[in-house]
């Protein structure tokens, strides 16, 4: 499956102990849908892609069906894991494709719907934090963001939805970006992801997700998650750390 992700980065803490598990069963020579479901509380089985069937749509096949068709690869792996993490907001996502599929059948160009679904699904992110965490993030006010609020950070929590995002992290480097989701996690719902997902399933509809309710944020930015955005100048970098382009709107991507 190539390369083994490093479960001590601050960016697998949430799918790490499940990782791992998973992972070891793999190295036991269990293949990767059989290792997924022996982790239990999910609503979907993990099945071998071959279970497909030709010209099914992967996301209907897995609202009719409850199956998640799985390779044996490591983007496949993460989705897996995700599916375990959050389970509500996994199964919503696929509600809402369904529901597109439903309206305008499986076409060639997806349309904004499901393209804001499939961006969130592989590459959101969700933060709690003070509110001048998030100004200075919807800004794009890297310096304030990073350096001046650098304290702010111990109060913060940001934690790393999609799929592929996790899969690029295996392998670090410094332009990683996610979608932050533009609606903060309420503070009250403390460190308690499954209240995380309840809470995050509620919120996505298809309206909302067409709006493009995301913000960028280049991850290995996060104090404490890479060593080197110790010195400021890490962010001085343009081509990764962009200033928002004037009279573009807010949680443009």
């Amino acid at each position: 499956m190539g390369l083994s992700p490093d479960w001590s980065a601050p960016w697998f803490a949430p799918v790490a102990a499940e990782g791992l598990a998973v992972a070891q069963a793999l190295a036991r020579g269990v293949v990767l849908p059989q290792a997924l479901d022996a982790q239990g509380a999910s609503p979907v089985r993990f099945v071998p892609q071959a279970d497909l069937p030709a010209g099914t749509a992967y996301e209907q096949f897995i609202f009719d069906t409850r199956q998640v068709p799985t390779r044996e690869n490591l983007h496949d792996f993460f989705n897996g894991l995700c599916w375990l993490r959050f389970p509500l907001t996994k199964q919503r996502l696929n509600q809402l494709q369904a529901g597109e599929i439903a309206l305008a059948g499986v076409r060639e160009v997806r349309g904004p719907v499901r393209d804001a679904l499939t961006l969130f699904d592989e590459n959101a992110a969700l933060l709690q934090a003070p509110q001048p965490l998030w100004d200075a993030l919807t800004a794009r006010d890297w310096q304030r963001l990073f350096v001046t609020l650098r304290p702010l950070w111990a109060q913060a929590r940001l934690v790393l939805f999609g799929h592929a995002l996790l899969e690029k992290l295996v392998t670090p480097y410094k332009s990683i970006t996610a979608h932050v989701f533009s609606e903060p996690v309420p503070v009250s719902l403390g460190d308690d992801l499954a209240a995380w997902d309840a809470w995050l399933a509620r919120c996505l509809s298809a309206p909302v997700l067409v709006a493009k309710p995301f913000t960028p944020l280049p991850v290995l930015g996060v104090p404490g998650w890479w060593p080197a955005n110790d010195d400021p100048a890490f962010y001085a970098d343009a081509s990764v750390f962009r200033p928002r382009r004037p009279g573009a709107p807010m949680n443009n991507p």
